[in-house]
């Protein structure tokens, strides 16, 4: 009888410890996949000849606005990112067929663009503005008719021009980015380059030796940048949106704004 009670309980601490191992393994199992999902790296495309909200400098680290911003903002989210050069088109693109998760690179928030994209809430103010030599008597974007405008492909700068001139407008030049349009500028190739302020502003200062000035025109709308993801990515844009949210509410914002736009 005593041997029976012994092996009864020997059973009994097997079937347990085969549950408790069970248990644990379960638990391990979740507790994977949970640091899995917290250590996804979420890569962020952007076009770093967009200063200077991002540029890349000579040792290939690309810095700006965005830049800081979207890692305050990740920081904030709980969240990992990677920011990495694709140009204008292949982010567009990247973003839209899922290689890449996150644009950032001052994209205006229009209706077209959010048939393709999900924005998240505006982080930046904008308006288009004019760059021509400084002796140029433009005062606005009318004057520029019949002659060769620069703008960079596929932004509000060419939206802007089509605008005035229509979408069959000759005169528009279309650049890959707006430095190599103010090169052409420069060079007598075309009569003036419209982009975005800030853009342009940037380019300028980094020039006080080119002559060259900037034009505002009132027919210019407003314009506001936000951060994209694929449409539906409903989770990915909630956590961008949270952590926006607390650094304006906790002066991040305004720091890195600060560094950048101070004057």
């Amino acid at each position: 009888m005593k041997k029976v009670k012994l092996l009864v309980l020997a059973l009994i601490i097997a079937m347990s410890s085969l549950a408790f191992i069970g248990c644990g393994s379960d638990q391990a199992s979740s507790t994977t996949a949970d640091q899995k999902a917290d250590e996804k790296v979420y890569l962020v495309g952007t076009d770093a000849a967009f200063p200077p909200f991002e540029s890349t400098l000579p040792s290939g680290e690309i810095v700006g606005f965005d830049v800081d911003l979207m890692n305050a903002i990740a920081e904030a989210a709980g969240i990992k990112v990677e920011i990495k050069h694709l140009g204008w088109d292949p982010m567009l693109k990247g973003v839209e067929n899922g290689n890449a998760d996150i644009g950032a690179s001052g994209i205006t928030i229009n209706d077209e663009r959010k048939e393709f994209y999900g924005f998240t809430e505006p982080y930046f103010e904008a308006t288009q503005l004019i760059m021509v030599p400084s002796d140029s008597t433009v005062a606005s974007l009318k004057d520029l008719e019949g002659q060769n405008i620069g703008v960079q492909s596929g932004t509000t700068g060419e939206i802007a021009v089509k605008k005035i001139f229509g979408d069959n407008y000759t005169g528009i030049k279309g650049y890959e980015d707006l430095p190599t349009a103010m090169a052409d500028l420069l060079t007598g190739r075309t009569v003036a380059v419209v982009g975005d302020n800030a853009v342009l502003a940037e380019l300028l200062k980094k020039s006080p030796d080119q002559k060259l000035k900037l034009v505002s025109d009132d027919t210019f709308d407003k314009e506001y940048y936000g951060f994209i993801v694929k449409k539906g990515n409903t989770e990915l844009l909630e956590k961008l949106n949270q952590g926006l949210k607390t650094i304006k509410e906790n002066g991040t914002y305004d720091e890195i704004y600060g560094k950048y736009f101070a004057e």
